[in-house]
């Protein structure tokens, strides 16, 4: 049986994924295809990244799979239905299964479904994926119904939804991602030509213990499982002996969950002389003065410190259960012990007042991070922030046409206002740090100050435009 998994981000087709050129290797396929290896399938992988999808047509249709396997998200939803679609438009791959999984097909299952998937594998894949492989090959004597974590639909064009797998306890025992199967060098070039340094990402925890309420948890659910500090080395190894990158991106929710396993972390790389370059996502609450020195110790270059607000009514109104005070400390105490510290910054959330936006630029000064990232508010399916403005959204958006990123809803001012709001905390934030780093008026920090000004002018504009700012007030439950 002839097995092709693939995605659908495609670079070189996104002019705003061009511009930022971080790629990074498709893990979640790349663990899904070490287990089909572990197991004795014969599969290929097909890398979309710097790919298109006219060359991924030309393939499917002159190898014909029996299987052909999609890992989908937010950002790769529209080009996978494209790209089912074309299936099912040719009769070459009418014999082709068209499997699913990815975070986003818990919560739009009967929609893909519908629109031309043949199965959907619903949170983690491994174990899942290739027991409905064994059930494929077995033609008419296959039984979907006994397979945990799939969904599809019967002979009789009834939506099924099986039971829940049980999540592998013992993730130390799954083979590492099988990166042999793509060019990591593409990657590794891109990233060296437009950052100057290259660089790969690693996992070494599966799900996150806190319960953000903008935060999909679609694929692992509220879980923490680890594998232990020497299975995470010598997969650092084997990366540094084949591909030896500049820097590692640890793509866990919270690396420093867990102080004890940092310390073995950092004690296993020094008495293997193991030295890496990298950086990770944590939480200010699972962070002291120890931690940082163990970030430190183990080659943590830069650690983004999450904090979405500057304001604790907002930060409690998403229940990150962190206090913006702790934030602020954590991101000083970060960059006085010379790691570099980067934050994240969520604007336009329910509830949130021109006041919370000015205390979030007030507390990015008073932090001064070396890096910060800002998002306009948007809903996921299957989140509380979801349920929360499920019934305040303003348009009835085409599935087929839009992802949960397109959904807005009635904010506490119009949508436009927020635009502005990211160029006026973008930009006075970068003005106060020229004059840091000047001492003085530069026609840098001029520049800055006047692009805030008119940001602000235009907050001002959109704020008053309506005929009252409490139209679009929301206060959640």
């Amino acid at each position: 049986m002839k097995i092709v998994l693939t995605h659908g981000y495609f670079l070189l087709e996104d002019p705003k994924e061009k511009l930022i050129m971080r790629p990074y290797p498709p893990l979640g396929i790349l663990y899904v295809s070490a287990y089909l290896d572990q197991h004795g399938y014969n599969h290929e992988v097909f890398d979309t990244t710097f790919s298109s999808q006219e060359k991924l047509k030309t393939y499917l249709l002159e190898e014909k799979p029996e299987v052909v396997a999609f890992y989908v998200n937010l950002m790769t939803k529209l080009n996978v239905l494209n790209l089912i679609q074309f299936i099912r438009e040719h009769r070459e791959l009418d014999h082709t299964k068209v499997i699913l999984g990815g975070p986003d097909v818990r919560y739009n299952a009967e929609n893909l479904l519908r629109n031309g998937a043949s199965f959907l594998v619903i949170g983690e894949g491994e174990e899942s994926f290739l027991e409905l492989v064994q059930n494929i090959e077995k033609g008419p004597e296959a039984d979907y119904a006994s397979i945990d974590g799939i969904a599809y639909i019967d002979d009789k064009d009834v939506f099924q939804q099986n039971g829940e797998r049980t999540k592998i306890r013992e993730i130390n025992e799954l083979p590492v991602p099988n990166r042999d199967k793509i060019n990591l060098h593409l990657y590794l070039d891109a990233w060296k030509s437009h950052h100057g340094q290259s660089a790969l990402s690693v996992s070494t925890m599966r799900g996150c213990p806190y319960t953000c309420k903008w935060c999909s948890r679609a694929v692992y659910g509220l879980s923490y499982r680890r594998r232990k500090p020497k299975n995470v080395v010598d997969e650092l190894e084997d990366i540094q002996r084949k591909y030896n990158p500049d820097t590692i991106w640890f793509v866990d929710d919270v690396f420093t969950v867990n102080y004890r396993w940092l310390e073995q972390f950092r004690d296993e790389l020094k008495a293997r002389d193991v030295k890496i370059s990298y950086e990770c996502i944590t939480r200010a609450d699972k962070m002291n003065e120890r931690v940082v020195n163990l970030l430190q110790e183990s080659g943590c270059f830069r650690v983004w410190i999450g904090a979405e607000s500057g304001s604790q009514k907002v930060i409690d109104l998403m229940d990150r259960r962190v206090s913006v005070h702790k934030v602020r400390e954590m991101i000083r105490l970060s960059r006085k012990k010379g790691i570099q510290a980067g934050t994240f910054i969520m604007l336009g959330y329910p509830g949130e007042t021109e006041e919370d936006i000015e205390e979030t630029i007030h507390h990015l000064k008073t932090s001064n991070p070396d890096q910060f990232t800002i998002t306009v508010a948007y809903p996921i399916r299957g989140t509380e922030l979801f349920q929360e403005v499920e019934g305040l959204q303003v348009a009835d958006l085409p599935w087929e046409t839009s992802t949960d990123r397109d959904i807005d809803f009635q904010r506490t001012y119009p949508r436009p206002y927020y635009d502005y709001a990211v160029r006026r905390v973008t930009n006075e934030v970068n003005f106060h740090k020229q004059r840091l780093a000047r001492r003085a008026l530069s026609w840098q920090a001029f520049n800055y100050k006047a692009r805030s000004t008119a940001a602000k002018i235009g907050m001002w504009y959109y704020r008053n435009r309506s005929q009252s700012p409490k139209e679009f007030e929301h206060h959640p439950s």
